[in-house]
């Protein structure tokens, strides 16, 4: 039996959208994996009630099937589903990679990212990297057609998630079809500031970096109070707030001695509105890991 433990993470990052994505030292899955003759699967934890445990319907189920490794896998869910911190993508990033290593593949963690991505489109309905890479590599990740790039970062951020439900396919079709070459222009500037806080370890060039004007404000209509807790979390001393990956989680990026306060006042703000939240105190961690 092995046992990974594989984390949450946030994709997007403002202007990123369906390239970048971190790994969050918190929440995370953790995943206990054994040789059987057909691949079985028990859910527990958080939302695990609405997790399907029949393993063509279930994340983990595409993954053994692609590595044509059977196994009995028992998922313990850290990470709510539909919570937009990669709740499918930790399953699937733990179940390749323990079932390649159980069963001796030998692929790289690289390489793997496109079989986790396979689990992945069994919820989503389309295979993106952008939440499995960094679940299994760590770090940032940049995803695009030709690969993955990986950046070893620690950025501390504050990542609240409201007591509310914004699945991927309805945050997918409210996604602008069109840009003006303006938008595009500062979503590319945003973007390469983004990346090279990242490269720097620099919360300020990161929070600079999240700014986007396409996506984000697209999807911010879904979640209740979004613009004003973002207001509240600048306040406090954020450096960037942004959406995380579909939502309705909201993460901002800060120095470690802002995230205390930054994590009440967006907490309270959600409460103001009578919606119950949850905030970790987290930053850019490392990738699945085997016990």
């Amino acid at each position: 039996m092995l046992t990974v433990r594989a984390p949450a993470t946030s994709a997007n990052l403002g202007s990123g959208f369906d390239v970048f994505g971190v790994a969050l030292e918190r929440p995370a899955d953790v995943v206990r994996l054994s040789k059987a003759d057909r691949t079985t699967i028990d859910v527990t934890g958080a939302g695990s009630q609405f997790i399907p445990e029949d393993p063509e319907k279930n994340t983990v189920g595409a993954v053994a099937e692609a590595l044509e490794a059977p196994a009995h896998i028992e998922i313990d869910k850290g990470v709510r589903p539909a919570s937009g911190l990669g709740s499918s993508a930790a399953s699937a990033a733990a179940a390749a990679v323990g079932l390649n290593e159980l069963y001796d593949r030998g692929y790289t963690r690289e390489e793997l990212v496109p079989i986790a991505a396979k689990g992945e489109a069994v919820v989503s309905g389309d295979a993106h990297d952008d939440n499995v890479a960094p679940s299994i590599m760590g770090g940032f990740t940049i995803a695009t057609a030709s690969g993955v790039r990986q950046v070893d970062a620690s950025i501390p951020l504050v990542a609240c998630l409201p007591d509310i439900v914004v699945s991927t396919r309805d945050a997918r079709r409210v996604v602008p079809e069109n840009a003006r070459v303006d938008q595009l222009v500062e979503t590319v500037g945003n973007a390469a500031t983004l990346t090279t806080g990242m490269h720097r370890d620099d919360p300020g060039l990161v929070g600079e970096g999240m700014h986007d004007t396409v996506v984000t404000p697209a999807r911010a209509k879904l979640i209740d109070g979004y613009e004003s807790v973002r207001e509240a979390a600048l306040d406090a001393g954020a450096t960037g707030v942004t959406i995380s990956g579909a939502g309705p989680t909201v993460i901002a990026a800060c120095e470690d001695a802002d995230q205390r306060a930054i994590a009440s006042a967006m907490l309270d703000t959600f409460g103001d509105r009578g919606i119950d939240a949850r905030a970790y105190q987290t930053r850019i961690g490392r990738g699945a890991k085997v016990f």
